[in-house]
Parts: structure tokens; C-alpha cells; sequence
């Protein structure tokens, strides 16, 4: 998952990503017509109305989890959207040296707008600053470079709400329940959105007395480790009334050690939107009843920033003549009450 600095903002909804080694070749206007097409597709786009030919450069991190896959899904099918956008990209790629090479590329071929989900904001903010330095105007994405001189415009998820949200999901569960206890599957404890997600449920904890956090395991967002750590969490606690789990990928892992435990005594709540998430808590058959949203649908508002700055517009739906400096999505809460409204945005 990513690395980000939370910050507040203002809600957008769709936008765009891919990855990078090589540069691979452009996508244009052409339509993908596949049935299967990625959430952002399924909202409007600003300003469908074609204006002038906007060249976007794309580059990210190396698409290894299924959230990253569909950000990239959602960046390309944005860009097709658009008869005035072309999008070039970038193979994705975790080496800083690589991306920073990919990003420099992209300054030389002078694209128009920059869209940069960097593998480390840190290591990747002197490259964003010489973008916009030679007249490049970007738009960072989710992992947040050290300055705002790097940017023109953040956008990204809230890891401190999806803590707070499934911090308050829980406590309202289990509000009218004495000494209720509850458990926490991170994810890794070296990364700054896994702190800010343990910080957010904890806060939201502190609203119900009732409840007391009684242990907490660090997985690394995979399958295997989030068995391994589940099982661990249930050898140790004989009983409990709920859990959060950071991330839907490590879940599948968790559900696998629920299930092999033959345990069904408490409720589950996930996080991010995976598809396989909301099958399940539609279903209604496990312990998994809601997650946390972390929507990869940014990747498609980017597309769409990056569009209305390379046309030297504002977004459809605000006043201003100018896009906002900086955007923070909603980690809305899916449930079985909601999950139909949400099911086509699931990443696989």
C-alpha cells in the first residue's frame, strides 16, 4: 500500500496512475470497450466537452498489490475518456533511481502535466521540483513529496480516517457491550500510513470506554503474512469481540487462519476496497461484516487534474477558476447496507 503524510482536504471522486522502468508508448483516445472496466469509469468525466491537446506523463511504483494494479487500471481508462488526452507511461518500477530516471525522461520529452505516484515521496521530491522548476506542472499522487514546491496539486486517501472510521464503525457494534475487547492486524509498522492508521482507530477508540484494544499484530500486506499473523493473534487470544484489519489483501490471508481456527465469535473489518472484500461481506457468510475504503479511484480524479491544468482550467462542480492544491479522499465505511454501490469499484 502507500506511504503518505494525511492530509485534509477537499473531497474529489476519480483518477489516475501506472508505473515505471521504460518508457512503454502512449494511450490515447481510443476507447478499451472491455465490459470490465475499472470504477472510475463508471463517473463522468470533468468537462467532457474536448479543449485543447493535453500530453500527460505517468509514473509509479511497481504495480505488486492488487490496490496498485487498480490505480493503474483507473489512470489508463480515464485517459481514454478524453479525445484531447494523450497519456504516456512509465513501467513501473520500486527503485527510486529507476523512477527518478523514468520522471526525467518524461521532463525531456516536455510532456504537458506530470501525474507521479512516487515509490518513496521522500527520495523523489528533488525530481518533482525540477519538473515544476522547467515549467511542468504536477500532480502527486498518494506517496507525498517533502515540499508542496514539488506540486502543483496532492491527491490522495486519508490513512487517519480509515483508522477513525473503523475505529468508530466498531465502537457503534459494540457499544452496549461491557469489557468488550478488540484486536488490530496492521500492516508494516516501518511505513508512515500504517502509523497513521493505528493513530486514527486508537483515537476513535477513546470515544467508547467500554472497549480496550488487547493486542496488535504487523503484517506486510500479503496474503501469507496475514495468515501467519492471524494465526498468531488467535493462539494468543482465546477471546475477543473484534477486529480491523489494515489492508483486504493480508485479510484473505487472516480469513484463511479464521476459518482453519473455526472461529466465528466476533466481527471483522477490513481495509482499501479489494473485490474479493465486498463478495464476502455481501455473501454475509464469514466474520468479515465491513472495510474501509483507501479508493483507487484517485488515480482517475489525477487523469482528470492533470487534464484541467494542462488546459489551464479549474474542476467542474467548484467556483474557482483554478483545481485545489491539495484533495484528500473519504475512507467511506462499506457494509452489506452499501456494498451493491460499491461493488464495481473492488480491486482484484
Amino acid at each position: 500500500m502507500t506511504e503518505i503524510t494525511s492530509r485534509r482536504g477537499l473531497l474529489l471522486g476519480a483518477a489516475a496512475v501506472s508505473a515505471g522502468a521504460l518508457l512503454t508508448g502512449c494511450t490515447s483516445n481510443e476507447p478499451s470497450g472491455s465490459d470490465d472496466e475499472p470504477a472510475g469509469n463508471n463517473q463522468p468525466a470533468a468537462e467532457d466537452k474536448p479543449g485543447k491537446q493535453v500530453t500527460i506523463g505517468f509514473a509509479g511504483p511497481q504495480a505488486d498489490h492488487g490496490w496498485l494494479n487498480a490505480i493503474n487500471d483507473n489512470a489508463k481508462s480515464r485517459a481514454e475518456k478524453y479525445s484531447d488526452v494523450t497519456l504516456e507511461i512509465t513501467e513501473g518500477s520500486n527503485d527510486t533511481a529507476q523512477q527518478i530516471g523514468q520522471i526525467e525522461t518524461l521532463i525531456n520529452k516536455k510532456v504537458d502535466v506530470l501525474v507521479v505516484l512516487p515509490a518513496d515521496g521522500k527520495a523523489l521530491t528533488q525530481v518533482g521540483l525540477k519538473a515544476m522548476r522547467a515549467g511542468i506542472p504536477v500532480v502527486n499522487l498518494d506517496r507525498i513529496f517533502n515540499t508542496p514546491q514539488a506540486y502543483r496539486c496532492w491527491i490522495g486517501g486519508d490513512n487517519y480516517g480509515m483508522g477513525l472510521n473503523a475505529g468508530h464503525y466498531i465502537g457503534e457494534k459494540l457499544k452496549g457491550k461491557p469489557n468488550a475487547r478488540v484486536i488490530e492486524l496492521a500492516g508494516l509498522d516501518n511505513l508512515e500510513l500504517t502509523k497513521q492508521r493505528t493513530k486514527g482507530f486508537d483515537d476513535a477508540l477513546k470515544n467508547y470506554p467500554n472497549i480496550k484494544k488487547v493486542a496488535r499484530q504487523a503484517a506486510e500486506f500479503t496474503v501469507e503474512t496475514g495468515q501467519a499473523k492471524m494465526a498468531q493473534l488467535l493462539q494468543a487470544q482465546s477471546t475477543f469481540d473484534a477486529l480491523w484489519n489494515h489492508d483486504d489483501d493480508q485479510g484473505v490471508g487472516a480469513l484463511r487462519a479464521i476459518e482453519q481456527a473455526g472461529r466465528d465469535d466476533f466481527l471483522m473489518v477490513g481495509g482499501a476496497g479489494a473485490l474479493s472484500a465486498f463478495q464476502a461481506i455481501k455473501q454475509d457468510d464469514s466474520v468479515l461484516k465491513a472495510t474501509v475504503l483507501y479508493p483507487p479511484t484517485m488515480a482517475a480524479s489525477a487523469i482528470d487534474l492533470a487534464r484541467a491544468l494542462g488546459q489551464g482550467k479549474g474542476i467542474a462542480g467548484t467556483a474557482e477558476f483554478e483545481i485545489p492544491a491539495s484533495i484528500t479522499l473519504y475512507s467511506a465505511v462499506v457494509d452489506k447496507a452499501n456494498v451493491d454501490q460499491y461493488m464495481s469499484t473492488g480491486f482484484k
